[in-house]
């Protein structure tokens, strides 16, 4: 548990105010020897040649874990549980994938990791040993869970914020003076918001100096602050500023979530943790109406406002008090600062230290705004899933305008009951996650560690029988919607939507990190805000949608545009191969 506080941000603070005299790092007690590849850099052999980040961390011995096999003339790196989410590399083969199954069964053996020292003199920092407890690879299964929970959590009150809002949508209307729709502006300025977040908040976690945990407590203590004025505001215009400033600062659970869950688990089981991360996030809006809508009719429309304070505030505290840094590069930076301190040795400096050196305003500003969107319109495969992951999104949310109009003035439901109706999509995310997880373990992970990984659009498998799930659902949802037909059918078309909509989603999210490693985290950002956009907006014209073409004929409309999806999903696992070649962005 020291370590778990040591690494917190109030763990953190509590030794900057000492002088780092408390809550000691294993480098910083008496006992402490340091060594010698730091303590006499002198000894370490020269990198020859090009400088390799990847080559960071190779052990002294031919059996650690970084080892190397020689085939004639050829070196081929070998996965290790060592390697951080910075240095990994993004392809391997069966007998690699061998190799950290039988490495991760060999924890309790610890070896020494000798340094590289570069050309120009500068020692590169690395783990002390492969088992270095540092390492979030390296951490206990309890300890990782439990940091996994703490982001679920955070990820689930951010997402629930949204969709809370609903029941009071017509008490804030009259409250304020304003029609229905514009009232539901405070749901869409939400969405929209923690879509715009991510462009920021991404790049900023991947400077080594801020790390995962700065972006996360200075963000969330923000969002803590202003639910108290959201939901005390006495104008209608108040009101949306702040629900707008709510869902930007509480969007680096969406921009960095996924890949805290990257620096901790290894690739293989890096799938199993995002199904929980994912299901937080598609499950949060879903339960939001069920939270406030018995209370607000009860209480007042403050009522749901306040409830994001009792829900965030706790998980808040949690945060600062046990959520330890995670991202590797900052890690290590700091540990090169404390051997430079304890050795007096300039020269001894992180990868992260150096990239972080080189970075440029302008190329974070690049990287950040402008590479997401050229990559999305000159790559196809890119911009149909930002398209068809929006539209399915989109439609996603049109529900929260059009479940009053089913389950309330067609059955007659009260807030509270409509609420207990989006139930269904909790139970189409369990299922879906089990269905999912069986996929995984039972095929997918004994066909990677049999054959390597297939090409990318083999992950896309699921997606081909799931795609159909939305046109099936949305369909039978509209055209059953009828006061003669129990309100059951139609909730069954929406178990339907949610639970095959979950499963593309995962698979399209494990399909872009792996065609584009190097623009990844821009890619997500990216998607999210064409998601959260389009998301914004069909809560605006969902309503009046349905209003004037019926609730049948405007599920119709949105059933045809996922009809686009099905014949796009199936090209892109057909034809990915040959887009991707011609792709200078995509890795082959």
């Amino acid at each position: 548990m020291t370590d778990l506080f040591r690494e917190a941000p109030l763990g953190q603070i509590i030794r900057y105010l000492s002088g780092n005299k408390y809550l000691l790092y294993q480098d910083e007690m008496p006992a402490f020897k340091c060594p010698s590849s730091y303590a006499h850099p002198e000894t370490v052999k020269e990198c020859t040649g090009s400088f390799n980040a990847s080559e960071v961390g190779e052990s002294s011995e031919e059996t650690s874990e970084e080892k190397v096999e020689r085939d004639g003339e050829e070196l081929r790196p070998r996965l290790t549980r060592t390697s951080t989410a910075a240095h990994r590399v993004t392809s391997f083969t069966a007998e690699q994938l061998e190799a950290q199954q039988e490495l991760s069964l060999e924890r309790t053996k610890s070896m020494v990791i000798v340094p590289t020292k570069t050309i120009d003199g500068i020692v590169l920092v690395d783990w002390y040993t492969t088992d270095d407890p540092d390492n979030p690879q390296n951490w206990s299964p309890w300890k990782k869970h439990f940091v996994s929970l703490l982001i679920c959590l955070y990820t689930f009150v951010v997402y629930c914020g949204s969709a809370i809002y609903t029941p009071s949508t017509q008490f804030v209307a009259e409250q304020f003076g304003v029609s229905i729709i514009a009232a539901s502006l405070g749901l869409s300025v939400y969405v929209l918001a923690y879509g715009i977040g991510p462009l920021i908040f991404a790049p900023l976690s991947e400077i080594p100096a801020l790390g995962r945990n700065v972006p996360y407590i200075v963000t969330f203590a923000l969002f803590v602050i202003l639910t108290v004025p959201t939901a005390l505001v006495d104008n209608f215009a108040g009101l949306l500023v702040l629900r707008f400033l709510l869902g930007f600062f509480g969007s680096p659970c969406l921009a960095n979530g996924g890949a805290s869950m990257q620096d901790i688990y290894s690739l293989l089981k890096l799938p199993y943790a995002l199904i929980f991360w994912v299901s937080a996030a598609y499950c949060g809006p879903a339960l939001g109406p069920l939270l406030s809508g018995f209370a607000v009719p009860a209480k007042n429309w403050r009522w749901s406002l306040w409830e994001i304070l009792w829900m965030s505030g706790p998980v808040f505290i949690l945060f600062f008090i046990c959520l330890p840094e995670t991202s590797a590069s900052n890690i290590l930076l700091r540990r090169a600062q404390r051997l430079r301190k304890l050795t007096g040795n300039q020269n001894l400096k992180s990868q992260s230290e150096i990239d972080q050196a080189n970075m440029k305003v302008s190329k974070i500003a690049f990287e950040a705004l402008i590479k997401p969107w050229q990559i999305s319109i000159l790559d196809p495969a890119v911009a149909f899933t930002h398209i068809y992951t929006s539209i399915v999104y989109g439609i996603y949310y049109s529900y929260f305008e059009v479940f009053p109009l089913v389950y309330i003035d067609i059955y007659g439901m009260n807030l509270g009951e409509m609420g207990l109706v989006f139930l269904v999509v909790l139970i189409a995310c369990i299922v879906a996650a089990m269905t999912y997880a069986a996929y995984l373990w039972f095929y997918l992970e004994p066909d990677i560690m049999k054959r390597g990984l297939r090409a990318q659009e083999h992950r896309l498998v699921p997606a081909l029988f799931a795609v159909f799930g939305p046109t099936i659902g949305l369909y039978l949802f509209g055209w059953t919607a009828r006061q003669s037909i129990h309100w059951v059918v139609p909730t069954i078309g929406i178990w339907i939507y949610a639970g095959s909509a979950f499963i593309i989603l995962q698979c399209i999210f494990v399909y872009l990190p792996l065609t584009y490693p190097t623009y990844a985290a821009s890619l997500f950002a990216a998607n999210d805000f064409c998601r959260s956009a389009f998301a914004s907006g069909s809560i605006i014209f969902a309503r009046p949608m349905y209003l004037n073409l019926g609730i049948g004929r405007g599920i119709s409309l949105l059933g045809g545009l996922s009809v686009l999806g099905i014949i796009g999903m199936y090209i892109l696992y057909f034809y990915g191969a040959n887009l991707r070649a011609r792709s200078k962005f995509a890795l082959s």
